[in-house]
């Protein structure tokens, strides 16, 4: 039996190419006839459209056979909501088992900078059955028209309702939505969120940790059945890019912190083949090369003149394996040992040698921003999942009284207290955990010029903070967006209203951090403006909710420069 494993405490904060099936079908432009299904069917997932060029799109659904024999004849339509006398395009895809049912096609012929509609249809010899209609746009060729953007990470089923998504879906205009990873997450329903989600009856399916192809359908499937996240889904193109919960906690090329051969978890090649397998086929992600399904999944999308996205892949292809405070000092109480194990875990982050990207990728990032710069584009955006600026905790034994530091009795907060009055990176499972790679990463901007925009997201946390290398050069800025319903650091370290305050005393780099809520950013670009809206919900654990604004910074470039992010609201 799969087993089932429990969180700990903020433990999640080389191109391989797998030849499998993916859920791709080339698309028509014409109206195809299909026979009718012999059974009966539903759409109980919602639609979903990904991946927008300028003139093609990805859009997504999938077909639940109640009976009958697969597969499934489906046909699909997309029309132009404001030229309604323009023919539909249309045609026909094939939802089978090998896929799950799944349907993923890549429509072609679309007009740039369009918004389209489109839904799909089985005909059964009971007549036919739709899906919700969903929305989608294309990206503009050229032109200076603003693009809203809508970013977001780190939705946990188990958690609370996803009610940040429902306030996303109601956003006016969105060009696309970016999700930085941890779609969703491994654990079985004793694991991370257990005692929120038995109070909810909102626990994961299957019970157990999803470790085969069949526990990640599963799991997706389950996700896929929220409303709100199908509302999202059908608001908006997204791009996709995962994080590591789509497989398993701190994951990196050759393993991960949560995979356990030993406790009959099988081998980590095929874990990750089913990871990546399943989500190719739940998610309205293109395949670099038809049919196959690989961990290289790293691609830049242009909009206009404004800015290209470039969504990084920096989990599974090549990233060197996990390095933690928590493994390294866990259970030492001697301060000689402690110093020494500090040293050791200092020594192996900044071996050169280390990569988070691997070397292809840096490759192509490089290039890739040079293009941009060359081609005029104001900004280049990294749809990157983890935070890239350089962080500190708080000296939290300076900075917190006797009571506060009484009141903190989770066992992995008391250890970085003590850690805390070392003022080195803590958080060595983002950009901090590779100092080389990331200074690799500034050269490349600097060498073509790039005016950075990084997007972030893992902490569950918000954040707004300046890029700087190693020499003290600014080398950008950096939106870290929270999460949908994973909870941040305020809710471990507790009773420390101005948790955020302190951190952003600490560190030179950050100029602001929300600790404490639930929500998503809202990132405009206009060709001389960077602006991120922090949206927050108000409450995750029942229905009943509000949505506001808790902050509001802007970036702007100045000739060849670009200003730190200052609040304007």
């Amino acid at each position: 039996m799969t087993k089932i494993t429990r969180r700990g405490l903020l433990g999640a904060a080389a191109t391989g190419t797998l030849s499998v099936a993916a859920c791709a079908t080339p698309a028509k432009t014409v109206q195809s006839q299909t026979e009718a299904y012999d059974g009966e069917v539903e759409f109980l997932h919602g639609v979903a459209s990904g991946d927008p060029l300028s003139d093609r799109v990805i859009i997504w659904t999938r077909v639940t056979p109640q009976s009958g024999t697969a597969p499934i004849p489906v046909t699909y339509e997309v029309t132009d909501p404001a030229n309604p006398s323009a023919p539909a395009i249309t045609g026909s895809a094939m939802a089978s088992e090998s896929r799950d049912f799944c349907v993923k096609v890549d429509v072609p012929g679309l007009k740039p900078g369009t918004v389209y509609n489109y839904k799909f249809t089985v005909r059964t010899n009971a007549g036919e059955v739709s899906s919700p209609q969903g929305r989608t746009k294309t990206t503009s060729e050229s032109g200076n028209t603003p693009v809203r953007m809508g970013v977001i990470s780190c939705s946990n089923w188990q958690f609370g309702y996803f009610n940040a998504y429902e306030a996303l879906s109601n956003e006016d205009d969105l060009d696309v939505i970016v999700h930085l990873g941890d779609y969703l997450y491994e654990y079985g329903v004793d694991g991370y969120g257990a005692e929120v989600a038995t109070k909810l009856g909102r626990v994961h399916d299957p019970i157990t940790e999803m470790v085969t192809l069949t526990d990640y359908r599963m799991r997706h499937a389950q996700y896929k059945t929220d409303p709100d996240l199908q509302a999202a889904h059908a608001a908006a193109p997204w791009i996709c890019t995962w994080d590591d919960h789509e497989s398993t906690n701190n994951s990196y090329r050759t393993g991960a912190q949560n995979h356990n051969p030993e406790e009959g978890e099988g081998d980590w090649s095929d874990r990750k083949q089913a990871a990546i397998q399943a989500y190719f086929e739940w998610l309205p992600l293109r395949e670099p090369l038809a049919g196959d399904v690989t961990s290289a999944v790293w691609r830049s999308f242009t909009f206009g003149d404004i800015a290209t996205v470039h969504a990084l892949e920096s989990r599974l292809t090549g990233r060197s394996p996990d390095v933690s405070w928590f493994d390294a000092l866990a259970g030492v109480t001697d301060q000689q040992v402690m110093m020494q194990r500090v040293s050791e875990t200092l020594q192996t982050i900044n071996d050169p040698a280390r990569t988070m990207l691997g070397t292809e990728q840096e490759a192509w990032l490089a290039g890739e921003l040079k293009s941009s710069t060359k081609a005029g584009k104001a900004w280049q955006v990294l749809a990157n999942q983890v935070v890239m600026a350089r962080t500190t905790l708080p000296n939290f034994q300076e900075a917190l009284t006797p009571e506060q530091l009484a009141a903190q009795q989770n066992g992995f907060v008391q250890t970085m207290i003590g850690f805390s009055t070392l003022g080195l990176p803590f958080n060595l499972d983002a950009w901090d955990g590779f100092p080389a790679a990331r200074e690799r990463l500034y050269e490349g901007a600097a060498a073509a010029n790039a005016k950075l925009v990084t997007l972030a997201g893992d902490t569950h946390t918000a954040w707004v903070n300046t890029l700087t290398d190693a020499n003290g050069n600014r080398r950008g800025g950096e939106f870290g967006c929270t999460s949908i319903t994973s909870p941040g650091s305020g809710a471990y370290v507790t009773d420390i209203p101005n948790l955020g305050d302190l951190t952003t005393e600490a560190n030179p780099d950050v100029i602001w951090h929300d600790p404490f809520n639930r929500g998503y950013t809202i990132v405009s670009l206009t060709p001389d403006t960077a602006r991120a809206e922090y949206r927050v919900v108000s409450n995750i654990l029942s229905k009943e909710f509000v949505t506001e604004t808790a902050a509001v910074y802007e970036s702007r470039q100045q000739g060849d420069s670009v200003t730190d992010p200052v609040r304007v609201a």
